[in-house]
């Protein structure tokens, strides 16, 4: 049986904000290289555009340097979610701040955006965000409702065919059986994203590679502060080799195909400048006391 140990992994879309350093250290070890880190909602509503600005900040500056601590590229997408667009006063100035945002370094796409309810305030603000991926010339990452799916994926399609985005610019997440065929069939890009129990779990994404092959498919974990996995890409890439998928197919659709799709440089992580963790950011360690790791001890 073909092995996943020298394998490389990208997770594109997890939101490590929620994780640990251990989470770091654990994925580095298993081969992850590279994440890209989406906006997302913080599991209670924010009330001000100032917690939107600390939280971009956060994601562009501080996790960007956390990840790095452990040896891993950190990327984000940044936007307004779906959940949160329907605050319908703040959701206006949140995309007044917006454009400031995806013009900083380590930002790869606009998302995660798209629906959650279906509702017009998201729609509104939905289109907004693919006018400013337009203009930037960004990949979108959408988020496909979890009810409705399917009218709520193909909605999205269309929405993206209206403001003229060309399909090689948007993935769309959050797929299930019931909506990889349309997203395929539209030249999207499909991810999925590996819930232990919900959404798509290792098991079914074995048989969605092994019916679908793995043009334009996307494994990720969406690993946040629920009950979620971190690993959840290397453990299905191996679970895939032992299942007879062909290794090929298993490096593009966990590792390739993400590069392509947010049009990243492998040369950030394949040729990284050392650790050295006793490099401060505002002052601040990821350490708490331990003994750093720098480039003479890793030597």
């Amino acid at each position: 049986m073909e092995q996943a140990s020298d394998l490389r992994f990208l997770d594109p879309h997890i939101h490590m904000s929620a994780r640990t350093t251990d989470d770091y250290e654990a994925m580095r070890a298993a081969g992850i290289c590279a994440v890209i880190e989406p906006a997302f909602w913080l599991g209670q509503p924010r009330t001000a555009v100032g917690t939107f600005i600390d939280y971009f900040a956060s994601l562009t500056g501080w996790e960007r340097f956390r990840a790095g601590q452990f040896g891993v590229r950190h990327y984000c997408a940044i936007g307004l979610n779906s959940k949160e667009a329907n605050d319908e006063a703040l959701a206006a100035e949140v995309l007044a701040i917006l454009p400031l945002w995806i013009a900083k370094d380590g930002v790869v796409a606009v998302g995660e955006i798209g629906f959650d309810e279906q509702t017009p305030a998201e729609e509104r603000a939905f289109r907004a965000q693919l006018e400013l991926a337009k203009e930037a010339g960004l990949p979108v990452m959408i988020h496909t409702p979890h009810r409705d799916k399917l009218r709520g994926t193909i909605r999205s399609m269309d929405i993206c065919r209206e403001h003229g985005l060309p399909p090689s610019q948007v993935i769309i997440d959050h797929n299930t059986e019931e909506t990889v065929q349309a997203v395929l069939d539209g030249g999207y890009w499909a991810a999925f994203t590996l819930y232990p129990r919900t959404k798509m779990g290792s098991e079914r994404m074995v048989e969605i590679v092994r019916r679908y092959g793995d043009e334009r498919i996307i494994a990720d974990s969406s690993a946040d502060w629920g009950v979620s996995d971190p690993l959840a890409v290397p453990k299905t890439a191996r679970l895939m080799l032992a299942r007879g998928i062909p290794r090929a197919q298993v490096e593009r659709v966990c590792y390739a195909n993400a590069v392509a799709a947010y049009r990243l440089d492998e040369r950030d992580w394949l040729d990284p400048p050392p650790v050295d963790q006793r490099v401060l950011f505002c002052g601040n360690s990821v350490l708490r006391g331990q003994a750093p790791r720098t480039p003479e001890t890793v030597a």
